[in-house]
Order: C-alpha cells, then sequence, then structure tokens
C-alpha cells in the first residue's frame, strides 16, 4: 500500500504535472457498497477507492488503491486494502509518429505492479494496443506475464486484460458504460486454476443533470458488476455480485 500512496502522491505532485511531461489527468473518489462476497470475512462490503489516471508525454498511466471494510464480519479482519499500478510506454509518443495497423492506433509497453495484505505482490509486464472500435470512447488490450514476488503466491502465468468506455448522451447528460476484464491462463502452478474477472460498472451523469454543464463528469452514481470464476485461482469459487457506487471527479 505505501508504494501506492507513494506513487499516487508523485503524480499528483506540482512537479509532475509540468505541461511538457501530462498531457491529461484525472483524480477520482468512488464509495462502493455491495453483497455475496465470497473468500472474505464478511459477505459484505463497502469500500472506498481512490484512483488517477492520465497521459503524458511518452505514453500513459492508471493508479488504484482500494480501502474495503468487511461489513458484518464474521471473526475475521474488519479491513484490508489492495491497489495496482500501471503504466504503460507508446511506441507512438516515443518515435513521435504513428504506430498502427488495421484498427489499433497504438502499441505500448504494458506495465503493472498489484500489491494488497498477504503474499499477493506481482509484476506485470508485456504488450498493450489501443484500438479504435465503432462506439467505443476508448478500447485498450493488454497482454500480460504474471511474475508473483512471493514464493507463497502461485498466481506466474499469462493475463489478457481489456480496458474500455462508452459513452452515451442521454439528454443534457450521459450515461458512462466502461470497466476491465482479466482473464488470467496457462498457470505456472497446478494449484492456481484459470480465472476469469468481469468488472463493468454503469453510472449516470447525475452532476449534469443537476448541476448543468459547469459539473459535467465530476458526479456519476450507477451500479458495478462483478463476476469471478474460479476467484483468486481457487477452483470452484465463482463469485457472482454487484454494487451501488457513487463517484466523484475533482
Amino acid at each position: 500500500m505505501k508504494k501506492i500512496c507513494l506513487c499516487a502522491a508523485l503524480l499528483l505532485s506540482p512537479q509532475a504535472f509540468s505541461e511538457p511531461l501530462v498531457q491529461w489527468w484525472d483524480v477520482n473518489v468512488t464509495a462502493l457498497y455491495g453483497q455475496d462476497y465470497d473468500l472474505a470475512p464478511s459477505d459484505k462490503q463497502t469500500t472506498f477507492t481512490l484512483e488517477t489516471a492520465g497521459g503524458w508525454k511518452y505514453g500513459d498511466w492508471f493508479v488504484f488503491q482500494d480501502f474495503i471494510n468487511f461489513n458484518g464480519h464474521n471473526g475475521g479482519k474488519d479491513n484490508t486494502t489492495y491497489g495496482e499500478i500501471s503504466t504503460r510506454f507508446s511506441a507512438g509518443k516515443i518515435l513521435g509518429k504513428p504506430v498502427g495497423f488495421g484498427p489499433v492506433t497504438d502499441l505500448s509497453l504494458a506495465l503493472t505492479f498489484e500489491e494488497g495484505e498477504g503474499p499477493v505482490e506481482t509484476l506485470l509486464y508485456g504488450v498493450g494496443m489501443d484500438l479504435k472500435l465503432p462506439y467505443f470512447t476508448y478500447f485498450q488490450l493488454n497482454t500480460y506475464r504474471r511474475d508473483a514476488q512471493n514464493s507463497a503466491n502461485l498466481s506466474d502465468g499469462w493475463q489478457l486484460t481489456p480496458v474500455f468506455r462508452m459513452d452515451i448522451p442521454v439528454g443534457n447528460s450521459k450515461i458512462v458504460f466502461d470497466g476491465f476484464i482479466d482473464w488470467v491462463f496457462a498457470a505456472d502452478e497446478d494449484g492456481y486454476k484459470e480465472n476469469i474477472h468481469i468488472n463493468p460498472q454503469i453510472k449516470y451523469d447525475l452532476g449534469a443533470t443537476l448541476f448543468g454543464e459547469a459539473k459535467k463528469d465530476k458526479l456519476l452514481v450507477g451500479i458495478e458488476y462483478d463476476y469471478w470464476q474460479n476467484k483468486y485461482g481457487v477452483d470452484g469459487v465463482d463469485q457472482n455480485t454487484y454494487s451501488v457506487i457513487a463517484q466523484y471527479h475533482f
């Protein structure tokens, strides 16, 4: 968690946002409440998530930190944390010219570090692609090699991660449909099963409706769906739940 917070602090510092380096950035906080979570001290969870995303001279970044509280816990821990640091180095930006073919608009070196409590630290490295697809505001496809940083972490293998967003106009507001899919496959350890985590959100831009154009893209409310087959690589544990969410962009 300390590494996540340090990275976020550096990204948010005035030096990091000098004009030649940073092209755009966003910071938001999301509150989520849901039930029916598996492999946790309680099936009920309240989560506060801090996120920052942006584009810089040589690529882009995405960092998040989850603060999870187990409501009505059954004798276990009250809370936990989990976060990820992701950055991609864009071939198009580094070379100063378009790099792509067909619907592929750019190629990147993709890096991610996963960190939480317990033996979950994992380094991911691979190739990222940006694709221009109809109706999507953006669509990214990252292919990673997973390299666990702890001998008790059995998640070494391969991972395919699409990340996407669609903006759908509704009157003077809009609906945002975004999310990710993590498919972990070809694990090195027999005890760690192939798993797929599907996590879309559908949100309504309530700020634009209540306060007009000045608050567009500021306050969003909606639902997050969470399906995780073989959660954490555990055979037969299939999480299927949703959370209500409220999100504010600074």
